[in-house]
Parts: structure tokens; sequence; C-alpha cells
């Protein structure tokens, strides 16, 4: 593999990629300290949804070059190939874009960018802001069996759903008619994607993962150096052959994930991803429409789009996306076709920057700052005291069992759960203990916006997502209930921890049975109803109880393997520790 860069410091070279596209395009913005790249032409057009992605470095031109006219508002940038944090996304969608008349937040489909993400989305309703979310999910070389309830991977196909919906927004669509437009056009879109070779991240010493044996390929290789669904040794014909069947076989139960009929029309996008030349991506184009001429010559291509639109890192590989192309129901001059081809200055696409935008002359960029502190104070009342003492008696009791949980997490996982979990404790009880502007304080819902904002900080990895996102929508849940000024009772946060468990199935498809923190939440919830929070700890406990039994179906356990070492003897760290917090917060009522 190619080992050899230019800079030799990740972050340093993000930062200068990022800030390069307003050297290209004048309209945009670059906001360093959160990584967001923005447009800044908001005071010469009409107000219009706000469309909002982003993703790890590593994929350029995605996802910074898709904003501008026509496209995108803001897109956010990780590291190379690590989801941005929740706070560079909350950034981005309450301060960098318009939130009039909403914002529509569409990543990729990969955890930890449908996790940060949905933070960010659940904060932005939370203070008021109308956020919705689509994940993008195009793959087809991981197909249902593997992919389960993960679904598909977002690869190259998803920078048609980039374009459709910033058309559509561009055109005065609103949030609910750009959402139905981006599942209509997921539901008849497929990719998949082959290379030569993995990818070396700059900075960083020799890979340890194996090089492609010379005459192999990998297909279905992954955007950020995974391992495809089988390593090949094939021809390009043969290799072509069979990623048109991937695609387009609809006698294969796993992979058929596209209905089609002869003479529907299809758009073809080829993606380089990132280190074949110009010359090869030509001349795979060319191989490519051969085959769905000889092969499948009942459909129609009507648009063939070649280029370098989402890549990984220098990449020695192509994908291959087709977009069947259906009615929208949208009216005139709103077809698939005609937005996809709607005019646009985004770097990233195919259209070149108008003349009258290198014309005109831009104020300095001043950037707002939008804090906890700014959101709406509520009448729903609680007593501090009474709220530290209950919350303190469960986060004793979670770092008590931390050894535990690190020890049960150490042999199902890796081993970082107990601690995260005493971090964030830890630091909760700090803020209880020392902040003297809470104990004055009896709004719940501010309270629970600065433990919220200490979780964050101090939790990480996909546990930490979770909790942000259940918590964020816990806020959202509480203060949809300030009709009036009066105390939180049982049936009040039962109501919100329904709005916060409804939030959570948007970001995971865990539920009772898949052995996660699911597991001890739901039937504490469920419990909760009946207004006996005795009785809700105890069914969160056997919950977690349970999953002793359960084989995994999400989570780092379904890697971990050797079920016969500990199932029926290790609960799920994450279900056991909640559940253990749960029970703490019972035995202070």
């Amino acid at each position: 593999m190619q080992s050899k860069h230019f800079f030799s410091d990740a972050g340093y070279l993000g930062l200068s990629a990022l800030n390069s596209y307003t050297l290209t395009n004048p309209s945009l913005g670059f906001d360093p300290e959160n990584k967001v790249v923005f447009r800044r032409d908001t005071d010469t057009r009409k107000p219009k949804v706000s469309i909002v992605t982003g993703g790890g470095s590593g994929h350029e031109p995605a996802f910074a070059g898709f904003v501008g006219h026509g496209v995108c508002d803001a897109a956010i940038a990780g590291t190379i190939f690590a989801s941005p944090s929740t706070e560079q996304i909350r950034n981005a969608v309450l301060d960098r874009v318009p939130t009039e008349k909403g914002v529509l937040v569409i990543p990729m489909n990969y955890t930890g960018d449908v996790l940060n993400f949905g933070v960010a989305v659940e904060k932005a309703n939370a203070a008021g802001v109308r956020a919705e979310f689509f994940v993008m999910g195009d793959d087809v070389s991981v197909g249902r069996k593997k992919g389960g309830k993960v679904g598909r991977r977002g690869i190259a196909g998803s920078v048609l759903i980039i374009k459709l919906a910033g058309a559509l927004a561009e055109a005065g669509g609103n949030i609910d008619e750009i959402q139905g437009l981006l599942e209509l056009a997921r539901s008849n879109l497929v990719s998949v994607g082959s290379s030569l070779e993995h990818v070396h991240i700059p900075g960083r010493g020799e890979s340890e993962l194996d090089e492609v044996p010379d005459g192999h390929i990998e297909l279905g290789m992954g955007i950020h150096n995974e391992a495809g669904s089988k390593r090949i040794k094939a021809t390009l014909p043969e290799v072509v052959s069979i990623m048109l069947k991937q695609l387009l076989d609809q006698n294969d139960p796993d992979r058929s994930f596209l209905k089609y009929d002869a003479g529907d029309e299809f758009v073809l996008l080829i993606n380089n991803l990132g280190g074949v030349s110009p010359l090869e991506i030509a001349g795979l184009t060319n191989e490519v429409y051969k085959h769905l001429q000889k092969d499948y010559s009942q459909l129609k291509i009507v648009r063939v789009i070649q280029g370098t639109f989402l890549t990984s890192l220098n990449g020695l590989g192509f994908s291959i996306s087709l977009l069947r192309l259906v009615d929208t129901g949208l009216g005139s001059g709103k077809s698939m076709l005609e937005l996809l081809e709607a005019p646009s200055d985004a770097i990233g696409w195919t259209t070149a920057v108008s003349p009258s935008v290198w014309k005109r002359e831009y104020p300095p960029v001043e950037f707002k700052k939008t804090t906890e502190a700014d959101t709406k104070p509520t009448s729903l009342k609680v007593e501090f005291s009474t709220l530290k003492k209950i919350l303190s008696a469960g986060i004793q009791r979670l770092i008590k069992a931390e050894p535990n949980i690190t020890r049960y997490d150490s042999i199902v996982g890796d081993g970082d759960c107990g601690v995260g979990l005493r971090r964030g404790a830890e630091a909760v009880q700090a803020l209880l203990d020392h902040d003297k502007s809470l104990s004055s304080n009896n709004d719940v819902v501010k309270i629970l916006e600065r433990i919220v904002g200490v979780v964050e900080k101090t939790m990480d990895g996909t546990s930490g997502a979770l909790y942000a996102i259940f918590l964020n929508s816990l806020v959202a849940g509480l203060r949809a209930q300030d009709a009036e000024t009066k105390p939180v009772s049982t049936t009040t946060w039962a109501r919100a921890l329904d709005h916060s468990v409804e939030a959570v199935g948007k970001y995971t498809p865990a539920q009772v049975g898949d052995r996660t923190m699911m597991d001890a939440l739901l039937p504490f919830c469920t419990t909760l109803q009946k207004g006996d929070v005795h009785a809700a700890a105890a069914a969160a406990e056997a919950g977690a109880e349970a999953t002793k039994h359960m084989q995994a179906n999400l989570g780092r356990t379904v890697y971990v393997g050797g079920e016969d070492e500990w199932l029926g003897q290790i609960p799920d760290p994450g279900a056991y520790g909640l559940s253990e917090f749960l029970q703490g917060i019972a035995s202070a009522l």
C-alpha cells in the first residue's frame, strides 16, 4: 500500500483541507474550532430548509465539498475515518445555518455518525428548533444476513441523496417533502465498491492490515478500510460482472434491495475511491457501461456521472451506484433527474461556481454561540436537595459496581464500559456537590441540561452517545409538559421517559433481547407507567440479569465470540451498570 504523504500531521492536514474550500468558493465560511464549513450567503436568499451533513475526514470532497448553493448548507468533519463530536454537530445545526424553516441532518449509516448526529438532532429539538434526521445507506456488499439490524452502510451513492436533498430545499420544498423524497431515493438506490489495496493514514506507522495480493481484488471493501465481502482473483470483466450481479440480481434474497422492471430509467454513478487515475476511472466507466448494455439491456441508463465524489483517502478502488428514477409526486421541475441537474456551485459536485459569486463582496464572518444557558426556563419544579439525594444514591451505587462492570466488559467487550460510566457518574456528582448555582435552582429542565452537558463531556464511546441521546430527549420530553407551574411527579417522569425511549429508537435498533443496556432501560420505563419506582427498578434488575443467557445481536460483543466461556454467567455490562444506578435511585425513595 502507498504509505508516503506530503503531510505527516493528520490534524493539521484536515484543517488545511477544510479551509481550502473557502479559497475555492468565496461564499463559504469555515469555523476551525468545530471544523464546520458553511454557507454565508444567507442574506441574499429566501428562507429554506437547511441541509446539514458530515462525517469523518478522509472522504474528500465529501462532505465539505458539497456545501454551497443547490446542495448543503453546512458540513462537519471529524478526524480521519471518525465521526465528528456531538458538540461540533450541535454548533453547526444551531449556530451555522438558518433554522426558521427547519434543519434536515443527513449522516451516513455508521454507528458513530448515527449516534453523534442523533444527539445533536435531539439537542436542537430540546432547544426548540425543528430538526429531523435521515440516515443514508446504499451499500449492497454487506447483505441482509450480515448487516442485520444495522442495515446498509453509506457509500458513494449517498452523494446522490445529498444532491437531491439540497436541490429540493433550494426549490422551496418543506422538510417533510424532502424527507419523503430521500426515503424514495434510498429505496431505489444501490451501490457496491471494490479495491486493490487497503489505505494508509498520514502520520501513522505501517498498517498492520494484510496487503491485498497481486492479481486479487477486495469486493465490497468499506470506505474506512473495512474488509470486503470477499477477496477474489479475477480479471476486470469478471469483477465488474460480479459487482453488477450484486447490484441487480433480483433473485438474491440477501442482496436484492432494488426492484425494477424492463424499461426503467437509471442514473449510473462511477466513483473514484481516491487513488485511481482519471484515465483508469474513465476506462472503468466504459467497462461498467458495456456490461450493463450487454447483460442488462432492459435497463435504460439515461445519465452517466463519473468522478471523485466520496473517497477513502487514496483508496485504490472504485464504486458503482445505480439510482432508479421514479416519480417524486412533487410536480414540474422536481423530478429526480431535474433535481440532480439543478444548478449548484458546490465544489464537490460537477458545476463550476458562477461568476456572480466571485464578484460579490462578503462581510467578515461573525460567529454566533448558543449555550445551554440560552434555553428557555420552565415551570416544572423540583426541590434540588431532594433531586440531589436521589441522584447521588444512584451514582454511589454505580461507582461501587464499577469493578464488576469493568470485569464483565473485559470478558465480553473492550473493558472500558465501567471506567466510562464511573467517569461520568463522578463528574455529575461533582456538579451536584460544588455548583452553587444549582442549589438555588428548582427548574428541573435547567438542572438536567447542566447534567447533560457534563455527561457529554466526560463519557465517550457508544454508551456515552446513547446516554447523551437519552438525556437530551428526556429534557425535550419534560419541556413538552411545561403547561403550568407544578411539581414534577412520577407520571411526569414516565411520560418524559417514553419520549426518550422513542428518540433512542431512531438511532439504534436495539430492543429487549438484543443484550444491550435497553434490556434494563425498557423494562424500567414500561413498569414506571404504573407509578411504582421500586417495581420499575426491580424490572430493570431482572432485565439485566436475563442478559446473562442472551447471545449478542448488537455491540462489540457480537465480534468477541467465546460464548461458551461466558454465556449464562456474565450479564451485559451496560445493562448491569444502568440497573445498579436505577436500583440506587429507588433506594432513596
